[in-house]
C-alpha cells in the first residue's frame, strides 16, 4: 500500500483538499483555481494527482469528477458501514418504482408525466413529485404540443449521486437485454417511437370501453321501452 504524500500546509494541493472537504457540491477546477489564485490548468493537474494518490493508497474516500466538477466521496467498499452510520436520505435506497421512473426520465428526457406513465404502464405522478422533492428530477419547461404538460429532466444532483460526469455516461441499456427482441423494445422505448402508439392504444381502449357502456345503456333503454309497452298491454 502506498503512503499519501506529506504536503506542505501552505501548498496548493493541501489547500485544494481543504476546499474539497467543505464543499457539499461538485466544484469545477476553474472555481477552485480562482479561490486559490492559481491557473486553472494547475488546479486540474493537482486534482488529477490527488485522485490517483487516493486510489493508490486505497483510502476510505475517493476524489471523483462528476456533474462538471470535483467532489470527495466515500469508498464504495464501505457503503454498508456508511449507510448504517448516517441515517439520512442520502444513504437510503430508492424504491423500485422510484428507480424505474428515474430511469425513464433519465433516458428519455425531457419527458411528461403521461409519457412516463405510457412507458411504465402505471400512474407515476406521486413518484415523480417525490423525485422532484429529493432534487433528482426538475421541471424543464412545458410541452406546447401536448396541452402545456410539464416536461421533466434529471438534475446535477442525479449525476452526482450516481457518479456520472454527464448524461453521456449513462450505460447503454441494450447491453443488458437478453435477446434481439428485447433490444429492439429498448430502442423503441428510448427513441420515443412507441410512446405515442402506447398512448394511442390506451385512448383506443378507452373509446372501446365508452362504446360498450353506450351499447349497454341503449340495451337497457330498449328493455325499458319493451317493458313499458308490455305493461300497457296488460293494462288494456
Amino acid at each position: 500500500m502506498n503512503d499519501l504524500e506529506n504536503l506542505n500546509p501552505l501548498s496548493p494541493k493541501a489547500a485544494l483538499e481543504a476546499l474539497l472537504l467543505v464543499s457539499s457540491d461538485p466544484v469545477s477546477a476553474s472555481a477552485l483555481a480562482q479561490a486559490l489564485d492559481i491557473a486553472p490548468g494547475e488546479a486540474a493537474s493537482l486534482l488529477a494527482e490527488l485522485k490517483v494518490e487516493y486510489e493508490e493508497a486505497n483510502r476510505g474516500f475517493q476524489l471523483r469528477e462528476v456533474a462538471g466538477g470535483w467532489r470527495l466521496f466515500t469508498h464504495p467498499a464501505f457503503h454498508d458501514q456508511v449507510e448504517a452510520f448516517v441515517l439520512s436520505w442520502d444513504t437510503q435506497k430508492l424504491s423500485q418504482a422510484a428507480l424505474e421512473t428515474l430511469a425513464v426520465i433519465a433516458y428519455h428526457q425531457p419527458a411528461t408525466r403521461e409519457q412516463v406513465r405510457g412507458i411504465r404502464g402505471v400512474n407515476s405522478d406521486g413518484v415523480i413529485s417525490s423525485l422532484v422533492d429529493k432534487g433528482l428530477v426538475r421541471e424543464l419547461g412545458r410541452d406546447a404540443e401536448h396541452g402545456q404538460a410539464i416536461l421533466y429532466g434529471t438534475t446535477n444532483a442525479f449525476l452526482e449521486k450516481f457518479g456520472l460526469r454527464s448524461l453521456k455516461d449513462l450505460p447503454d441499456l441494450e447491453q443488458f437485454a437478453p435477446d434481439e427482441q428485447a433490444r429492439q423494445f429498448i430502442r423503441e422505448r428510448l427513441s420515443g417511437r412507441s410512446i405515442q402508439s402506447t398512448l394511442e392504444e390506451t385512448e383506443e381502449d378507452l373509446d372501446e370501453e365508452r362504446e360498450l357502456i353506450d351499447e349497454v345503456a341503449e340495451d337497457d333503454d330498449d328493455l325499458m321501452i319493451v317493458g313499458n309497452a308490455t305493461d300497457e298491454e296488460f293494462d288494456d
